[in-house]
């Protein structure tokens, strides 16, 4: 009966499929309805597979493994992001089980082992991760790169985000245009901190502004909903004491920006499906889960389109019915298309199926020493929670437990929390008062050695009791760099001392604020004109009255005023030169009706990108003999450069030039 009830599950939802070998990154966009279904079937099959195999108790139990995933940025020695992720890997011996590419050319991560939870776990998770992390920085340097450890990236451009520097690997160009192809259009991020952003993208390579540092927690499948349930809710806290990423294209927005940066980079509903409440693909989730992984499988196949595809070949009943674990290939791509802040995933290790909790939220640095503590935060409160709250669903609301974690991202260790049995703390009170004296039960109870815990927790003791935080000390930093030179030459300064800081691994609660007296890569800042233009822009349209520009010019002490539609291409140019010809010629009369931009505007404009070399911007205005070029990414207008600010670019270099003369 068993035999005949597995063929016919298969005939039903496992149709004959072509056998054939699918490499890492052979993966394809569905080219047409009927590819789509026959996946969409192997999808279903896979998730059948997975029920009966939890039915017949195929999994690992009984143990308790810990793991982690670092991501890393590339830059050089001015603090810039550099795409030699392909050379770097290339030394390291290419792709591994230890070393891996990302979705960025300037991005590389390495995997850690798992290990038991419990002994020297952490201090050897430490040891592994350094390790790994020289062996990277040795393979960089002799790129004449190095490896910085940063949630947010503090010296990135929007620039530095194009298709260009995507990895050359089918399945990201894949997933941009699936992604964008169902988005119906470019990405906008809106964000809003003590300064705000709105900007929009036409590709997902935001997404690669973020790096992480990812936790996995192994779990039996009888205890997979009650933990992830305690997952949802300590990643709160956790998060609130790691925040790291205060800082985006120079703007400072939330505390852990990433949170809010990935959800919109990699946003794949319509405008429509955004208006009718329709969950991201990057979320938190809407409610608890009741008895099962299943559920959560089950309802991200049936939420989220599928926007790749791969041949499979493997019948998972099969693989069942012969006593060996199915690689589930179809319901593993489709997992790596959801990006739930805590994600379920299925592996198989040495021949045997093991379910995981992928901790998602904790950024990447500031240092190895920070990552390692805030990971012992993680585990601790899992373990003493489970077992003071066998079911956290009878103690807490989810409503609280997510916009915990919203309040976390945004306000860190400032945030107000509702905690278990509705109690009101700030997260500084919270973490203090409870959960590191839980934390470090906890891990006794894990049976971590006392070193380690006391070493680890009392990193966190402290962090929590000087209230700084990473994001705590980037913002300080920006705060003692006031308007001291170019938003450029800040943000590479504040990326060169997080180099330098970090290689003490001095945990960042005692780092010292940076300052611009630590700037030693001046001349890198005005190497291109999006490194000092002038971004704050005083523009008009083209039917606003001269009136009006003229009035502009005044107030603002503008010689140039240009002429935008109201999609912000430019389309013209509005000089004073412009203005007085026309009252000379006697054709301005104000006490009459006005004449509109249009009428007045130069259309045949030279301009330049934010690339352009600055020599090359000054060439032009020489040649061209104008005292303003505009400054346009595609058609859209993002700047402007003159005379003035040559002028004062000059005035820079020349008081370091003095200053360095001095010192030396």
């Amino acid at each position: 009966m068993r035999e005949r009830s597995l063929r016919t599950a298969r005939a039903l939802c496992y149709p004959p499929r072509p056998r054939t070998t699918m490499g890492e990154h052979n993966i394809s966009a569905p080219q047409a309805e009927d590819q789509l279904r026959a996946f969409m079937r192997a999808l279903l099959a896979d998730v059948h597979a997975l029920e009966r195999m939890l039915q017949l108790g195929m999994f690992e139990t009984g143990v308790r493994r810990i793991g982690a995933e670092q991501e890393m940025f590339l830059i050089d020695n001015a603090g810039r992001p550099v795409p030699y992720a392909l050379q770097v890997l290339e030394r390291l011996g290419g792709p591994s089980q230890t070393f891996t590419l990302e979705l960025a050319q300037f991005n590389l991560e390495t995997n850690l082992e798992p290990r038991l939870l419990g002994g020297k776990c952490f201090s050897d998770m430490e040891t592994e991760l350094r390790g790994n992390l020289e062996r990277a920085l040795a393979a960089a340097r002799e790129l004449g790169a190095h490896i910085l450890l940063s949630g947010i990236l503090p010296s990135l451009r929007i620039e530095d985000l194009g298709l260009e520097n995507m990895c050359p690997i089918p399945r990201y160009r894949t997933l941009n245009d699936a992604i964008t192809r169902l988005r119906g259009g470019r990405f906008r991020v809106q964000l809003r901190g003590a300064d705000e952003l709105d900007l929009t993208h036409d590709n997902v390579m935001l997404e690669a502004a973020n790096t992480s540092f990812q936790l996995h927690l192994q779990v039996a499948p009888d205890e997979f909903a009650s933990l992830y349930n305690l997952a949802q809710v300590v990643t709160a806290p956790v998060l609130a004491l790691a925040v790291n990423s205060p800082l985006l294209v120079g703007r400072r927005l939330w505390q852990e920006t990433r949170v809010a940066l990935f959800q919109q980079s990699v946003d794949a509903r319509s405008e429509t499906h955004a208006r009718r409440g329709l969950r991201p693909r990057v979320s938190f989730g809407d409610r608890w889960v009741e008895n099962s992984v299943t559920e959560i499988f089950r309802d991200d196949v049936a939420r989220f389109r599928l926007v790749v595809t791969t041949d499979v070949d493997e019948d998972p009943m099969e693989a069942i019915e012969a006593g060996r674990p199915p690689k589930l290939t179809a319901l593993r791509l489709h997992n790596g298309t959801v990006y739930r802040w805590n994600r379920p995933c299925y592996g198989v290790k040495d021949g045997v199926a093991h379910l995981r909790i992928e901790a998602r939220a904790l950024p990447a640095g500031p240092t190895v020493t920070d990552e390692i503590a805030n990971a012992t935060f993680f585990y601790g409160l899992m373990t003493a929670l489970a077992e003071d709250y066998p079911d956290i669903r009878a103690a807490m609301q989810f409503d609280d437990a997510k916009n915990n974690f919203v309040q976390a991202a945004r306000l860190g260790l400032q945030s107000q929390f509702t905690w278990i049995k509705g109690r009101e703390y700030t997260a500084k009170q919270l973490i203090t008062q409870e959960l590191l004296p839980l934390a470090r039960r906890g891990l006794a109870h894990a049976g971590v050695d006392p070193t380690d815990i006391d070493h680890y927790v009392g990193i966190l003791e402290e962090r929590a009791h000087t209230g700084q935080t990473g994001a705590v000390w980037f913002l300080r930093s920006v705060a003692s760099m006031g308007t001291q030179g170019t938003l450029d030459h800040r943000m590479r300064t504040l990326t060169l001392a997080t180099l330098r800081r970090q290689r003490t691994s001095e945990p960042v609660h005692r780092w010292d604020v940076a300052t611009m007296a630590e700037a030693d890569s001046w001349r890198f800042s005005f190497l291109r004109v999006g490194q000092f233009m002038t971004t704050d822009l005083f523009t008009v349209r083209p039917g606003d009255g001269i009136d009006l520009v003229a009035n502009m010019m005044t107030w603002q002490t503008l010689r140039h005023v240009p002429v935008e539609d109201d999609e912000g291409r430019l389309v013209g140019l509005v000089s004073s030169r412009a203005l007085v010809r026309l009252i000379a010629e006697g054709r301005y009369d104000p006490a009459a009706q006005t004449i509109p931009a249009s009428e007045v505007m130069k259309t045949s404009l030279i301009t330049v990108s934010p690339e352009t070399a600055t020599l090359e911007a000054i060439e032009k205005m020489r040649v061209h003999k104008i005292a303003c070029l505009p400054v346009v990414q595609g058609d859209r207008l993002v700047g402007v450069i003159t005379e003035r600010d040559l002028i004062n670019v000059s005035a820079q270099l020349f008081e370091q030039h003095l200053r360095e003369s001095a010192q030396s």
